[in-house]
């Protein structure tokens, strides 16, 4: 089969090569890939947002499949422009990517229906949101109604941050019409567990669970970033915690998105906290996440592309999804300012990887044989072990073989989840 993946980060270099591991796999285009990812399919510079060149790029080719993988496309119907095409899309269509392309709506789904989360109130005037702040407990989370390149979710500790908040997002438009509408939410506390999992709107199979590394420093100090390191699986996460999750909130998540007319076909990510009275949703995505993709993937044992037509055709069981009981670790090479001002353009050289170990790529563009940095994350260093000690000194060892001037990256990824373990 030739496929075609839509995006071109570390999550659609680790998804491509996963692919190609099935036999039923054939031909690989990535639009727009990267750098990196071109050693592994061939990238083609259209943006994953352009549907128009999309469409025309998937007329002229032989495409048998597509994956569509980032969000902004996913919400703006590329599965839906696809399927009409008649190529056949792993990813969910526009009326079900709306459970993260509308954090307004998603919370409104989960009081409807009686799905766990933390207590909110929305806003579409700035006034009002910060006549209802200046009652509110601290600290108290601000988010953003639409999609902001995860940067959407503020906590604030003080009414001061939070009346700031509130202007950036709803006044300045920092993230444009996403803050249009605006989100106050409880301030949850407990472990962070992320659960990526398959659906084909009947049945839920989640994948490995995993702990994200979110702060730009190590002890998690600094700026949110897109994500620093990953390890699978989250030592929180446990099979009590697991069943409760799935009876809980995994199942009553697609029933209600069935019930809504919006059936739920792809990869569906729960973001959840682990709180004294039990799990809550802190949020959905409507895709894989990055950087948890990098972990998760390498441990699956089964066949991605198998499980991918599955969730398409409405075929699913859980047989189907198999992983190793090993452990993942995944530390990312970020330039040095990311989130903030950073520079790209620097020649990078990358080790030899052994066995259970892969290198994702996330922001590097090709000159000549020349691989360059050309973004704020630029790649993962991703190994597997035993335990997850050896998964993690495996990925720093991995990391530490990586060369590109400015590269930076946290020295405690797993630090967390090895306490937890222990």
């Amino acid at each position: 089969m030739n496929i075609l993946v839509i995006g071109g980060g570390g999550r659609e270099h680790a998804v491509i090569k996963t692919l190609k591991k099935s036999p039923l796999c054939g031909k690989v285009w990535c639009l727009p890939g990267n750098g990196g990812i071109a050693a592994d399919a061939e990238c083609v510079p259209v943006k994953a947002t352009d549907l128009s060149a999309i469409a025309e790029f998937a007329k002229s080719h032989p495409v048998d499949f597509a994956v569509v993988t980032p969000d902004d496309p996913l919400v703006l119907g590329c599965v839906d422009l696809l399927e009409g095409l008649g190529i056949p899309c792993f990813g969910p269509e526009k009326k079900a990517a709306i459970i993260e392309g509308s954090k307004v709506f998603s919370k409104n789904l989960m009081k409807k229906y009686g799905i766990p989360t933390a207590d909110s109130m929305e806003f579409s005037d700035p006034m009002s949101a910060i006549s209802y702040l200046k009652g509110c407990q601290y600290p108290t989370v601000i988010k953003a109604d639409g999609l902001a390149l995860g940067k959407g979710a503020v906590i604030v500790n003080s009414f001061a941050e939070a009346e700031e908040t509130v202007r950036r997002m709803m006044v300045e438009k920092v993230f444009g019409e996403s803050g249009s509408r605006i989100l106050v939410e409880e301030f949850l506390t407990g472990p962070e567990v992320s659960v990526l999992s398959f659906t084909d709107g009947k049945t839920v199979v989640p994948m490995v669970s995993s702990m994200d590394h979110k702060r730009a420093l190590d002890g998690d100090e600094g700026l949110n970033t897109g994500g620093m390191g990953t390890v699978a699986p989250n030592p929180y996460f446990t099979p009590e915690v697991a069943a409760e999750c799935m009876e809980k909130i995994f199942l009553p998540t697609v029933h209600a998105m069935n019930a809504e007319g919006r059936t739920f076909k792809g990869c569906l990510y729960f973001g959840l906290m682990l709180t004294p009275a039990g799990p809550k949703v802190i949020e959905y995505n409507c895709r894989f996440g990055d950087p948890e993709t990098q972990v998760v993937l390498p441990l699956l044992e089964s066949d991605l592309l198998e499980i991918m037509l599955a969730v398409r055709n409405g075929t699913l069981t859980a047989d189907m999804v198999r992983f190793s009981a090993a452990y993942a670790c995944c530390v990312v090479l970020a330039s040095r300012g990311y989130p903030q001002k950073y520079e790209t353009g620097f020649p990078i050289t990358l080790p030899a990887c052994g066995e259970g170990e892969e290198i994702f790529v996330a922001g590097a563009r090709k000159e000549g044989e020349t691989l360059l940095s050309a973004g704020g994350r630029v790649l993962g260093a991703v190994a597997t072990g035993k335990t997850l000690q050896e998964a993690v000194d495996a990925a720093y060892a991995l990391a530490d073989g990586v060369h590109f001037e400015n590269a930076y990256c946290r020295r405690d990824i797993g630090a967390r989840a090895l306490r937890a373990a222990k």
